[in-house]
C-alpha cells in the first residue's frame, strides 16, 4: 500500500471566517428572495414564521453535522459519518443520494443563470450562456481552495451592501406609508385572518430550501485547521445568520407587499418589491444582485460535488483511480471538479429548473436524516453516559426532516427512488451480490 508521505493530500489552509463565508455563499445572503413570492403564497403570507420553523429544523441538524465533523474530520460528509456509524451500505446509499443533491445544485445555478442572463442580453442564445457559466464555475475550481475562500468573501461582502440598500430603501418607503397601524408589524409572523398550520408547515417546506447547502462545510474538513472545532462553529453559525438575515429579508418585504395574492409574477416577487420601494434602479440592482448570487452558489456547489466526490473516491465506494485522486501541484481532486462541470452542462439541456430543484431535496433531506442518526447512533446508544443534550438534537432533526421529506412531489419520490436504485444495483455488482466489502474508508489525520 501507498504511504500517505508519497500520496498528495488536501491542502489544511482554511480558518473558521472562511468556512462561514464559504457557507453563506454557497447557501447565498439573498437565499429567501426567489423563494419569497412562492412561500408567501402557500403559507398564506407567513413567511417569517416558516423561516424561522426551517431555521430551527436546520439548527439541529447542524448540530449533528458538527458533531459528527469532529469524530471523522473527513471530506466524505454525511457519506462517511453514516457508512461509519451505522454500516457501509447505508453509507454508500447516503452517499449515492447526496451525490445526485450535490451535482443538481451547480446544474440548477446553471440553468437559472443562463436563463436570467438570456434577460438581460436576449440576442445570445440560451445554449452560449449554458456553455460559458458552466466553464466558469469549472475554471474557478481548478484555481484552488485558497484563491475559492478570497472569491467567496467579496462576493459575501458584495450582497450584503446590496441587501443593505435595499433594507434601508424599504425603511425609507415604509416611513413614508400612512395606513401602517401597530397590527401591521405582527402579521408577517401571525395573521388571525389567513392562518392555518398546514398552509404553514406547507410553506415551511419549501423555506427550508433557504439553508440546503450548509452542509457542504463538512466536505472541506480536511482543509480545514482545527476541524474539530471550526466546523461545528461554522455550521451552526452560518444556519443562525442565514436564518435571522434571511427572517429580516421576507419581514421587511411582506411589510411592504402584504397582498400575498397579487404580485405580478410569484417566482420574481422579491424584484417587484424591490421596484417598489426602489423605483427602476432597484429592480434592476436587486435583479443582477440575485445572479450573481446564483453565480457564487453554483461554484460553491461545484466545489462540495467535487469534494464528496473524493471522499467516496478514495473510500472506494465509487472508482478510486478516477474520483480518488488529488492533482498533485494545487492539490485539489481536478477529475471530480470537470466531471461534475460536464453533469452541469449536459443536464443544462436535458432537465428542467423544476425537476432538478425537486430532486436536490429528496437527496438533501436523505443526507440530513442520515447524519442524524448517525449522531443519535454515535453519541447516544453507544455512549456510556447517556447526556440528553446528544439525545434531543438528533432525534428533533431526524423527525422533523423526515416530515419535509414525506412532503415532497410524488413525482420527486419516484424519480429520487429510480436513482436510489440504481445505487443498488450498482453495489451489488462491484459487490458481487454484496459478497464483499463495499466501502474501505480511509480518514486522514489533522
Amino acid at each position: 500500500m501507498t504511504s500517505s508521505s508519497a500520496t498528495p493530500g488536501l491542502r489544511r489552509a482554511l480558518g473558521l471566517w472562511d468556512l462561514v463565508f464559504y457557507g453563506i455563499i454557497i447557501i447565498q445572503p439573498t437565499a429567501p428572495m426567489p423563494l419569497f413570492g412562492v412561500v408567501s403564497h402557500e403559507a398564506r403570507g407567513h413567511v417569517v414564521t416558516a423561516i424561522f420553523i426551517a431555521m430551527v429544523a436546520m439548527l439541529f441538524t447542524a448540530v449533528s453535522y458538527g458533531r459528527m465533523a469532529r469524530a471523522y474530520p473527513s471530506a466524505g460528509s454525511a457519506f462517511t459519518y453514516v457508512g461509519r456509524e451505522i454500516g457501509p451500505t447505508f453509507g454508500f446509499l447516503t452517499g449515492w443520494s447526496m451525490a445526485m443533491d450535490y451535482m443538481l445544485n451547480p446544474l440548477l445555478c446553471t440553468i437559472w443563470c443562463s436563463k436570467a442572463a438570456g434577460n438581460i442580453y436576449p440576442e445570445v442564445p440560451y445554449f452560449v450562456w449554458a456553455i460559458i457559466l458552466a466553464t466558469f464555475f469549472t475554471c474557478l475550481n481548478l484555481r484552488g481552495i485558497q484563491s475559492s475562500a478570497r472569491t467567496n468573501r467579496w462576493m459575501a461582502i458584495g450582497m450584503g451592501v446590496v441587501i443593505v440598500v435595499f433594507l434601508g430603501s424599504a425603511v425609507r418607503y415604509l416611513a413614508g406609508l400612512t395606513g401602517l397601524h401597530a397590527s401591521s408589524f405582527w402579521q408577517p409572523f401571525y395573521d388571525p385572518a389567513t392562518f392555518s398550520f398546514s398552509a404553514v408547515f406547507t410553506g415551511t417546506s419549501i423555506a427550508a430550501l433557504t439553508y440546503i447547502g450548509f452542509d457542504g462545510i463538512s466536505t472541506l474538513s480536511e482543509e480545514v485547521r482545527n476541524p474539530r472545532r471550526n466546523i461545528l462553529l461554522a455550521t451552526v453559525l452560518t444556519c443562525l445568520v442565514t436564518g435571522v438575515l434571511a427572517a429580516v429579508e421576507v419581514y421587511v418585504a411582506q411589510l411592504v407587499w402584504p397582498d400575498f395574492g397579487s404580485f405580478p409574477d410569484v417566482d420574481t416577487a422579491y424584484v417587484h418589491i424591490a421596484g417598489r420601494v426602489g423605483g427602476p434602479f432597484l429592480f434592476q440592482l436587486v435583479n443582477f444582485t440575485l445572479l450573481v448570487a446564483s453565480i457564487g452558489s453554483g461554484s460553491g456547489a461545484q466545489l462540495a460535488a467535487a469534494r464528496l466526490l473524493y471522499g467516496m473516491g478514495r473510500d472506494n465506494a465509487l472508482p478510486k483511480r478516477f474520483f480518488g485522486v488529488v492533482e498533485p501541484k494545487r492539490r485539489i481532486p481536478r477529475n471530480n471538479v470537470l466531471f461534475v462541470g460536464a453533469v452541469a452542462l449536459i443536464g443544462a439541456f436535458l432537465m428542467t429548473f423544476q425537476m432538478a430543484a425537486e430532486l436536490l431535496n429528496f437527496g438533501a433531506f436523505i443526507a440530513f436524516m442520515g447524519v442524524n442518526a448517525a449522531a443519535f447512533w454515535r453519541y447516544w446508544l453507544r455512549a456510556d453516559e447517556k447526556k440528553i443534550g446528544y439525545l434531543l438534537p438528533p432525534v428533533l432533526g431526524f423527525v422533523i426532516c423526515f416530515y419535509i421529506w414525506l412532503n415532497l412531489r410524488w413525482q420527486a419520490q419516484v424519480v429520487g427512488a429510480i436513482w436510489l436504485s440504481a445505487g443498488v444495483i450498482y453495489g451489488a455488482i462491484k459487490t458481487r451480490g454484496f459478497r464483499k466489502g463495499l466501502i474501505s474508508f480511509e480518514v486522514p489525520a489533522e
